[in-house]
Order: structure tokens, then sequence, then C-alpha cells
């Protein structure tokens, strides 16, 4: 007697890099992937290796799924998952010299997408930081509507365009104008390379060496800047910092050069912020210059815009949010997630995130899930590791989820990075659990500000405890429990609970930046298994009423 036929729900993933929700919602064996929206193309070439869309569904621009065309050709939608890039919502990636995250547009464009696709039910996958009213949006022309229609709470705020030490007369009407403002900006690259020099104004040895490498441009903008017409306070500000450059490289003397084009570097930053205002239409209530110079708006909390939309009316979504453990659903990894889960209200009037069901005495470890790879010899090589190495029998002691996680009698991606004499050196120095910080002086040299750097940086991990969040981890150094070496783009996706038959694309920056990117595939199957429960309460509904028509 044959199995009766399972329901299967279609899903179309946003910002999906390389596929980390898709991943675990078709290990459910429930879903099946109808498009996929990713822009960074190594990530797109992965996403394309390991899910087998057809390429024709595979779009780079999130915005084509706003398109009448493309909701035509995707027919029914089921679910719609992603994560929209959350590097401006992240305490860790804040953008200190932008006034406006970069990432809000597509924030909303997420919004948008699955109100024209009209889904079933959604997924949204965020930093955890997300639910803290520090996130906000900043109000533009285009929110207006938005905020009317669905009674969106909004708030006064202020942008901090310039400190209260450094304003002068007159700078409320030089911000007030726009046309002002673009004549004053500089070119990009000459901006970035003063700007360079000015971050590295606490290590004189890293500023000589950074201002020979950038001579020939900061000799260049030296000049601009002594030949600048006009006589205000800004423009002086620019000639001195011009002639201070121009004396470096004739006498050598660094004494002064760091004081002098400091100004300069905060005006740029300052016309930079308000050009961005102006380019995202912020309304702007007005300017002060009392406590610093400041630009007063209005703001919303991203989290009240994307449920007060999402939410709204009889045709939105019942919706449930909040932070899960990925540990709790088994990862080895204390990674915090942000989740907000929507289904549509006639399907169900109440919903709940799914819960994890591990204690904490319980977690899965790095040993867990890294440990039968400690025989295998990495490769530096991006090709060979894309090949891929036949690895043999299973080694006794292998832990149940280093056994599910070895589903290939290949192993593909364990590349690693090049180890310098000075890294194999500090590798040597740092225990598990230890960081840049417990390395002696002399080790610390190649840093400009030795004492601001991150725990997370030179990391070694502790085998018997699970890691930290998996981010980049060629970028942040994580050291391999026992061996004297980076950890491996392979070991880094066990420890986000990708199988060993998901093979990465891309340059080797691209692979370890694609991991740390994604959703955990474990806290994805969960997720997905939990939005099946009432999706299928609507299907055993409508197969009811048919069987008593």
């Amino acid at each position: 007697m044959s199995e009766p036929l399972v329901k299967k729900y279609n899903i179309v993933d946003l910002f999906a890099g390389a596929g980390g929700l898709s991943c675990g919602f078709l290990q459910t064996g429930r879903f099946t992937v109808k498009a996929a929206f990713e822009m960074n193309l190594n990530a797109q070439q992965t996403y394309l290796c390991n899910h087998k869309i057809d390429k024709s569904c595979m779009y780079s621009d999130v915005s084509d799924a706003l398109l009448e065309t493309t909701r035509q050709k995707l027919g029914q939608i089921d679910v719609v998952i992603g994560g929209p890039p959350c590097q401006g919502f992240s305490n860790a990636n804040r953008q200190k010299n932008h006034a406006i995250s970069l990432n809000n547009s597509l924030v909303k464009k997420y919004v948008k997408a699955v109100l024209h696709l009209n889904p079933k039910a959604f997924l949204m996958e965020n930093v955890s930081m997300l639910q803290s009213e520090v996130h906000r949006f900043y109000v533009s022309d285009e929110d207006e509507e938005d905020i009317k229609k669905y009674e969106i709470t909004t708030t006064d705020s202020q942008i901090q365009l310039l400190e209260a030490e450094f304003v002068f007369d007159g700078i409320i009407d030089v911000v007030s104008d726009i046309n002002k403002i673009i004549s004053y900006l500089w070119e990009g690259e000459d901006y970035l390379a003063l700007n360079v020099i000015f971050k590295n104004r606490n290590n004189e040895e890293k500023l000589k060496n950074t201002l020979a490498k950038h001579q020939r441009k900061l000799v260049a903008l030296a000049n601009k800047l002594i030949d600048r017409e006009g006589d205000n306070y800004i423009i002086q500000q620019e000639r001195i910092a011009g002639k201070a450059l121009q004396q470096y490289f004739d006498k050598g003397t660094v004494n002064g050069l760091c004081e002098a084009i400091k100004l300069p570097i905060l005006f740029q930053r300052m016309f930079s912020k308000v050009k961005e205002i102006k380019d995202n239409a912020i309304k702007v209530e007005r300017f002060s210059a009392e406590q610093g110079l400041v630009a007063h708006v209005k703001s919303m909390s991203v989290l009240d815009y994307i449920t007060s939309i999402l939410g709204a009316g009889c045709n939105g979504y019942t919706i449930d949010k909040g932070v899960l453990s990925a540990a709790t659903f088994g990862v080895p990894q204390k990674r915090m997630r942000y989740i907000i889960l929507g289904v549509k209200k006639y399907i169900a009037d109440n919903i709940e995130l799914p819960k994890g069901t591990m204690k904490e005495e319980q977690f899965k470890t790095v040993h867990d899930a890294i440990w039968d790879l400690e025989n295998i010899n990495v490769t530096t090589n991006v090709a060979e590791g894309i090949k891929g190495v036949t690895i043999g029998k299973v080694p006794n002691g292998i832990s149940s989820l280093g056994l599910a996680l070895r589903d290939s009698n290949k192993l593909f991606n364990h590349i690693s990075t090049e180890t310098t004499e000075l890294a194999l050196e500090r590798f040597k120095a740092i225990k598990q659990g230890q960081n840049f910080h417990n390395l002696p002086d002399y080790l610390k040299k190649s840093y400009s500000d030795s004492k601001r750097t991150q725990n997370t940086i030179y990391l070694r991990l502790v085998y018997n405890q699970p890691s930290g969040t998996v981010v980049n981890v060629r970028k942040s150094m994580w050291i391999h429990p026992t061996l004297h070496r980076a950890l491996s783009i392979r070991e880094a996706a066990r420890l986000q609970t990708f199988p060993d038959s998901f093979v990465f694309c891309g340059n080797k920056d691209s692979q370890y930046q694609q991991v740390g990117n994604a959703v955990p595939p474990m806290l994805a199957k969960a997720i997905g298994e939990c939005l099946c429960e009432y999706l299928d309460k609507e299907n055993s509904e409508m197969s009811f009423f048919a069987l008593t028509e």
C-alpha cells in the first residue's frame, strides 16, 4: 500500500545568500524553492550549485520581486522567507560615518515583496538587536502614506552631524543649502586617502607607512586644497590641511599633521551625512547648533514598521516574534537570531515560534561539530577545496551531530588561510578560550590600537563548549582548538550545521563570508517544521470540506 502524498509548499527566498534558510526548509521534505533573490554573484553560484533551481529563477535584484511579471511567472507562493542584510542593525557594525543605514531600504523592500507576492506565510530573520528601540527608520517623504495608512507611531529624533566644539558661525546656512554641500564635498578617493591617515593618527609607524603608500594621491590633494578659491572658514581649514601635507612630504615631520587634517575630515563627514539625508528624502524639520550641529527629524521603530504593515487588516498576518537561541535547537553555536513569523489570519488567529528543547548542559559543542576533521589536512588552494578530497571511514568516537553532518564521502571547502610566521607565533601563544588580548605586547605591534581590538580577534575555540556567533572567521582569525592554524571554511560551516555535501563557491574570503552570513540550517529546519503545522491545518480543513461537499 503506497504512502499518502505529503503536501509540499512553494517558497521564495529573498536575500538568500548561500541558502542557509532554504537548506533547512528543504531538509524538512515539505518545501520546494520557486525562486531566490541574491545580489552577490558568488553566493548565487553557491545557491544554484546546492539547491538545483533553474537559473532563470535566480534573481539578482530583490526589486524584481515587486514586478507583476515576476508574480505571474512564479504563480502561487506559499511562503516568503529571507533575512535582509543586517549590518545596519548590528551593534558590531554601526555605520558611524553614515547618517542612514544603507540597509533600511532593503528591509522595506522585503515588506513590500511580501505584500506583493501575498504568500500564506512569511519568515523574516535578523540580528537579535532588531528588537531594540535603537534601531529605527528616519521618516522620508515616501513613508508618509504608510505612516498614515497603517497608523505607525513616530517620534522626534536627532541626527548628530558635528560635535559642539567644531561648530562655526554660519554653519546652519551651509548645511541648509544642498548646492553648497555639493560644492564642498571632495571626490571619494580624496576623502578615503586622507581618512586612512587620520585613522592611524595614534600609531606613528603605521601613520608614516600609510603616508608613503598614498603619497601620490595625498600630494595631489594637498595642491587642490591649497588652490581652493574663497576665504571662508571651511576653505581656510582645508588650506591649513593642504600645507601640513605638503610640509610633511617636504620635511618628513608628522608633528601637527593629524591635528591639521582633523577639521576637514570632520567637515567632509558632516557634508556626506547631509547629502545622504537629502538623497534619501529624509524630512528635516530644522537644523540646530546649540549642542553640536543636529538635524531634527522623525523616526519610527524598524520592528513597528514591519509588524504594523504586515499585520494590518483582515488580509494581513497573525504574527509572533522573538529571539531564538540556535544552541537550544542543537546548533553548536551561541547564535541569537530575531525571528518574525507571520501566517495569514484566515489560517490561524494565534501562532507561536518554535521552542528549542535543549538545555545548557545538553548544548552541542565545537568538539561535536568538527573533531572528526582534525586529522584531515586542510588546503589553502580554493580550487582544490571546491574539488574536495575523499575521506576515509568514520572515526570511532564521532558525535551524533558529526555523523549527521558527515553526509558525503568527499570533504569540500576544507580550506584555510596561509599561516604567516607572525600568525603562527600568535597561534602558539594563545590557549583555548583566549584571544588577541592574551598575547604578549611584542606580538600585538601590527595593530594601531590593540586595546580596542575586539575579543573575537585571534580567538582560539574551546572544544568542550559551543562556539560564539560564527561571522567571517577569516577576518576574525579564529583558531582551531588544538591545531596551530586558522579555522577552515568547512569547519565554520559545520558550526553552522551545513552538511558536508553543501559546497561553497567563489573566492576564499567570499566563502568565509557566505558561511558567516547564513542562518544555521538546523535552526531553519525547526522553523520550517513549525510553519508546516499551521499550513497543514488549512490544507486538512480544505480537504475535509472537499470530501463533505
